[in-house]
């Protein structure tokens, strides 16, 4: 308990130091982007990772609090996942070579015993979505650290349930870096978590939920899954239905997020994040009621209802302005004007 304590304030003091000692070196090297006429250095994801890896690394290494082989993969899968993001935020590589990177790397880390083949499928698909959210929800600031963080405290204490000790530190250790990054995203950001820490937090958190739900029912490990990460579900599915219905491909980056939308209808930066982070906490609270069995599982039917009803009243938000029709060639200009003058 006491280590337990610790390892987390160091966790949190540590990513909260590196996220300000990697700004610069992440301006320099090109890692950062705009956000409303302001660069953003993506610092934060480096620190969180490396806050996460060396305070549960050396948790490991004394002996304090031993991750497991089971745990240690999946820890060193996210660093991998983690790497691929970074790559991408220095090169700008593309959404299809992230999706297949974090697809193998889930390949690794799904307990194919206790899940059987089928569920292993379903679970590396689920671990790939949710890491993907999350990178989605790093587009404002705020979003990711006041989702993530909840998130992650309540994936540690689904595991502490299921007496998986390895596994809660990592996820507590994960909260707390989370936690010291997000006092450097609170809007006006000066940092982000760039698509390398977001990748990362969204793998570990979904691999760890996996991890410890294997072996039990699909239908109610399903709606805990959900619960625990509803907000960033809920976005994902926002941004794939909208740009469904709108035609647009479905990959391509536009201001059609949660945050994006909730900024319309007239809240500010900090009012945004606030209220993410309440509908992310009222998640993972009814998903950890249902793991550990002091609520039932249609409980979870709320939180689906609610995200649902979200959802829909958010798609009619307009956010994409008229299409631009391409430039007309002033040959044809030319052309035109001959045939009107006759």
């Amino acid at each position: 308990m006491l280590y337990g304590i610790v390892a987390a304030a160091l966790a949190l003091a540590l990513a909260a130091v590196l996220t300000v000692l990697l700004r610069a070196p992440a301006l320099r090297l090109g890692a950062a982007e705009r956000r409303r006429q302001r660069p953003v250095p993506l610092s934060g994801g480096t620190a969180v990772v490396a806050a996460t890896g060396l305070v549960a690394g050396a948790g490991d290494w004394t002996g304090l609090a031993p991750l497991g082989d089971g745990v240690g993969r999946l820890l060193a899968a996210a660093t991998c996942v983690a790497v691929l993001g970074l790559a991408a935020d220095l090169w700008r590589l593309g959404t299809r070579f992230l999706l297949v990177g974090t697809a193998v790397a889930a390949v690794l880390v799904v307990p194919y015993a206790e899940t059987g083949i089928p569920g292993g499928i379903l679970a590396v698909g689920w671990i790939v979505f949710v890491a993907v959210a999350f990178k989605g929800l790093d587009h404002a600031d705020g979003p990711v650290g006041v989702v993530g963080m909840p998130a992650a405290f309540g994936a540690g204490a689904c595991a502490a349930a299921e007496v998986m000790d390895g596994l809660a530190t990592l996820l507590s250790v994960l909260a707390a870096a989370l936690t010291g990054f997000l006092m450097h995203s609170w809007p006006p950001a000066r940092a982000g978590l760039g698509a390398g820490g977001a990748l990362f937090a969204g793998f570990l958190l979904a691999g760890a939920l996996v991890v410890t739900r294997a072996g039990q029912d699909l239908v109610p490990s399903a709606g805990v899954l959900f619960a625990l990460t509803s907000v960033a579900v809920a976005d994902a599915v926002l941004v794939l239905l909208s740009r469904r219905l709108a035609g647009r491909p479905l990959l391509r980056r536009g201001p059609d997020h949660l945050a994006h939308r909730l900024r319309r209808l007239g809240l500010t930066p900090q009012g945004t994040a606030v209220l993410l982070g309440i509908g992310g906490g009222a998640g993972v609270l009814v998903g950890v009621l249902v793991q550990t069995g002091t609520a039932g599982e249609g409980a979870v039917l709320w939180v689906a209802a609610v995200a649902a009803v979200v959802v829909l009243a958010l798609l009619r938000v307009p956010v994409y302005g008229p299409r631009r029709r391409p430039p007309v060639p002033s040959s044809q200009v030319g052309a035109r004007l001959r045939v009107r003058n006759g």
